[in-house]
């Protein structure tokens, strides 16, 4: 459970870091995949990582994507 604890920690951080690049920080900036450069590895993990109540990375009803709590 460790390992799969620390992928997902690594990917979250890897999103995080290309979405806050992009621009993203606020629902009003969220950006697609595409446009903040996510890699296929990427892409097929945020699906995973958005969303959730608490998580840092959220989804929007059009399918774009932004950091919730930027520091």
């Amino acid at each position: 459970m460790e390992v799969a604890s620390g992928i997902l920690f690594s990917m979250e951080e890897r999103i995080r870091t290309k979405l806050i690049a992009a621009g993203a920080t606020s629902h009003e900036k969220a950006v697609s995949a595409e446009e903040a450069e996510l890699d296929m590895q990427e892409q097929n993990w945020i699906h995973y990582i958005a969303g959730g109540m608490f998580a840092g990375v959220k989804k929007t009803s059009a399918n774009l994507y932004y950091v919730a709590r930027y520091n």
